[in-house]
């Protein structure tokens, strides 16, 4: 360890200072005379050097911001002569510290202090430890010496053994601050002082090297960028000239300079701005960076899509209702809506209102309806009778949000929505575009799409859609949107709420029978490889096909009826079974293609009809399928072994659950009243049954059908075979109306069914009923549930039909 700081024989000492600069002993500087201080502290050293022997002495003190250290540096002028620079100016030799004292007086201008000479001493030989660090540092300062090339230094500090010398040397470091240098200067530990020059010296180096690697990153990336351009410059020179060789250097490089073509694009302003933008960073990066990849894709597409593209309307009113009515039957009110559509958009282009508010007149239709009654056909015939393009998007199964709005561009393999894909698709901003079972989209974890569709099919808001692929604004709102949907409680209210809605309810049987001669049978004659008059169905086989081969709300399963016929035809011809031209009959069924599936109630026998047995009415439903028949089944259990209360069964929902308590408290209470033994209702258990049990049922137009089973089975009074009801039953015995009227009538009629039943103030509905229907019916709209007894019950000695008149 170092020893002790011992105190010398006081001095009285004119001060030099040093502004800026730190002078450490042992170090020889030369110092300009020229400045007033520097001169008189130098002629009041040599003044007083007159009287005393030795060379004159000042006391050089760093002066940091006016303020002076308190300790410096006893300093010997050596020689007092003339600069390089041919100013005056003095060689002074650095001694040892010394700690400033009091100032005192002296000869000359100059400012005398009193100082004390500081002990540096280093017991000798030096510990381990030290002898260590002297070690440590010469290595630092050799190596870092070597890398300035100052190899002439290196023997002189290798030669310097004393611990306060060799600290004192890093006084000629040049990366040192004033601070580090007045940091060592006030150090007067040798030992100590010698540690704070290695840790100045050690981090310089690390700056050195993390400096020296940085630099030589830099220098190798502008080289390898240089080299780069140079043989890029080579490549272009050498396809230019190939080229023009071929002669079609012009067709060329219009292929590769993304900026002419952005300039040569029919764009909108905003989006000419932001393709150029994107043509500024892709001429800035190079062809390896990744973003050039996603530049080049993103102005592809942009460059592909049709922004001022549009397809003339066809305003011929006329010949648009001809083209539709043509391609199908029925679907009144869908082609009203277009035909309205259209005639609007007529008046508004002969008044100059195509654009109002930066919208156009567009549409968003919703067609909801059962499967097969022609909802995605109709979108292409919509199409062809405006004149327009049509597009297709299937939304069945979509569950990522990000296949609506699209990937931002940032993610590996970003496309554009299915919106913007299909408008490049179509080829002009004004297609009709189909959104094909919107009731079928999902939402999971990666979003919900049904909220990303909210913007599309607004009105209000597509004329400024943004895709996060494209962010830029596409103009929507010239565009027919077209959703299709078999459930209409499927389709999120908010979505529901901005598509204007069109019901397609199912064909009748007459309906169906045109839709098979017209359309079905040429379809599939050409597919089944027959000419047009090799064979016929005549009026009674497609009427038997529609009616009791399929029970459906659309035509799907008649074409495949139809299909399987022909093909049956056509082979027993190539078996030579057959001669053609050939006429099927409605008796020639059985034997093509099997027995009927679907035959009415009313032609089977007595004896093996549902409603044979008390307890068992028909009602009516509404499905995803349409309208459907729907039979409830009620027994009482035996007092002995079964336990009282109600039983439900068949898949029944709350609100149906509810129906069936309504309708036995109904009977309960009001059983006398009717001359139904109501005492069975206590001690026995009741059990209420809907067939089709894997098929869940819930609603409450099912109340007036169970009311009636329930009386059939206490009065043993069948319930006539030809009747059907539907509604709702309240506590009071009153019938409540329900929805789905013309759905439930078409079913009683396709049934075989009679006789309907519906509330009263479902009456208005049967506007709605198509007049070959209502034709075929006897319905009776009642007020409450005894009316519907006294229709629906047989006699207690004939289950005949009772002549009733239709209520009021």
């Amino acid at each position: 360890m170092a020893a002790e700081s011992t105190a010398f024989t006081p001095l009285a000492l004119p001060v030099l200072p040093l502004d800026g600069e730190v002078v450490l002993p042992g170090m020889v500087v030369p110092l300009d005379l020229s400045d007033s201080e520097v001169r008189a502290a130098v002629e009041a050293a040599q003044a007083a050097a007159r009287s005393e022997p030795g060379k004159p002495r000042v006391l050089l003190v760093p002066r940091v911001d006016g303020t002076y250290a308190g300790t410096g540096v006893l300093g010997t002028v050596e020689q007092v002569g003339r600069l390089a620079d041919g100013d005056p100016g003095a060689l002074i030799r650095g001694r040892g510290r010394v700690q400033i004292g009091a100032g005192t007086t002296g000869p000359g201008a100059a400012l005398w202090v009193e100082g004390t000479r500081i002990d540096e001493t280093v017991p000798d030989p030096l510990p381990g430890q030290v002898a260590e660090l002297v070690k440590e540092y010469k290595a630092l300062a050799t190596s870092w010496l070597k890398k300035r090339g100052a190899w002439q230094v290196v023997d002189r500090v290798q030669a310097i053994d004393d611990v306060s010398a060799l600290a004192d040397n890093s006084g000629y470091s040049p990366f040192l601050t004033t601070e580090q240098k007045v940091a060592l200067l006030e150090t007067a530990d040798p030992v100590a002082r010698l540690k704070l020059a290695t840790e100045q010296l050690r981090e310089h180096l690390a700056e050195q090297d993390v400096a020296e690697s940085i630099a030589k990153d830099v220098q190798e990336g502008v080289d390898k960028q240089q080299r780069e351009f140079l043989l890029r410059r080579q490549l272009e020179a050498v396809r230019k000239e190939l080229r023009e060789l071929n002669g079609d250097a012009k067709e060329g490089e219009e292929s590769d300079d993304y900026r002419a073509r952005v300039e040569a694009a029919d764009l909108p302003e905003k989006v000419r701005e932001a393709a150029l933008k994107e043509v500024d960073k892709l001429e800035r990066s190079s062809d390896q960076s990744p973003e050039g990849s996603w530049i080049r894709t993103w102005l592809d597409t942009v460059l592909e899509l049709p922004w001022n593209e549009r397809t003339e309307d066809a305003y011929d009113i006329l010949g648009a209702k001809a083209v539709l009515d043509a391609e199908h039957s029925g679907l009144e009110d869908v082609k009203e809506r277009i035909t309205e559509y259209l005639a609007v958009r007529k008046r508004r282009a002969d008044r100059g209102l195509g654009v109002v508010g930066g919208r156009r007149g567009g549409a968003v239709l919703a067609l909801v309806g059962p499967p097969g009654v022609g909802k995605t056909s109709l979108g292409e015939s919509v199409a062809h009778a405006m004149g327009r393009k049509f597009v297709r998007v299937a939304l069945g199964g979509v569950r990522d949000e990000a296949e609506i709005r699209g990937h931002r561009r940032t993610y590996v393999g970003a496309l554009p929505g299915r919106i913007v894909r299909a408008i490049k698709e179509a080829g002009s901003m004004n297609p009709v575009v189909l959104l094909d079972e919107i009731d079928k989209v999902g939402s999971d974890f990666r979003g919900d799409p049904a909220a990303a569709l909210l913007e599309v099919l607004d009105p209000a808001q597509n004329h400024t859609f943004r895709d996060h692929y494209l962010e830029v604004e596409l103009d929507l709102s010239d565009v027919v949107f077209l959703a299709t949907a078999n459930v209409l409680e499927a389709i999120p209210e908010a979505l529901l709420d901005r598509m204007e809605l069109v019901r397609l309810d199912g064909y009748t049987e007459d309906e169906k029978v045109v839709i098979a001669r017209d359309h079905l049978l040429p379809r599939q004659l050409e597919r089944a490889g027959l000419n047009k008059g090799e064979v016929t169905l005549d009026e009674g086989a497609l009427r038997k096909l529609a009616g009791e081969y399929t029970r459906e709300a659309g035509v799907r399963n008649l074409e495949r009826s139809i299909a399987r016929l022909l093909r049956k035809v056509a082979a027993q011809h190539e078996l030579g079974e057959k001669e053609l031209p050939f006429t099927v009959r409605d008796e020639d069924l059985r034997g093509l293609i099997g027995r009927p599936h679907h035959v009415p109630e009313s032609a089977q026998d007595p004896a093996e009809r549902r409603t044979a047995v008390p307890g068992v009415a028909t009602g009516l439903a509404v499905t995803g399928a349409g309208g459907d028949v729907l039979y409830v089944e009620a027994s009482l259990a035996d007092p002995e072994t079964g336990a009282a209360g109600l039983t439900l069964t068949g898949q029944l929902g709350d609100v149906m659950k509810e129906s069936a308590q309504i309708a036995l408290s109904f009977l309960r209470s009001h059983g006398a009243e009717l001359e139904l033994p109501v005492g069975d209702l206590k001690d026995r258990g009741v059990h209420i049954h809907f067939p089709a049990g894997a098929v869940p049922k819930d609603g409450p137009s099912a109340g007036v059908t169970m009311t009636t089973a329930l009386a059939s089975l206490l009065s043993g009074r069948l319930v006539r075979t030809d009747v059907a009801m539907t509604g709702e039953v309240s506590l009071t015995g009153r019938v409540l109306p329900i929805g789905g009227v013309k759905q439930k009538l078409l079913a009683a009629h396709r049934a075989g069914v009679k006789t309907v039943v519906i509330p009263k103030r479902n009456e208005p509905d049967l506007d709605d009923v198509p007049a070959e229907v209502l034709d075929k019916l006897d319905v009776h709209a009642v007020n409450d549930v005894r009316q519907v007894l006294e229709l629906a019950l047989a006699s207690a000695t004939n289950d005949a039909a009772p002549e009733v008149p239709a209520a009021a």
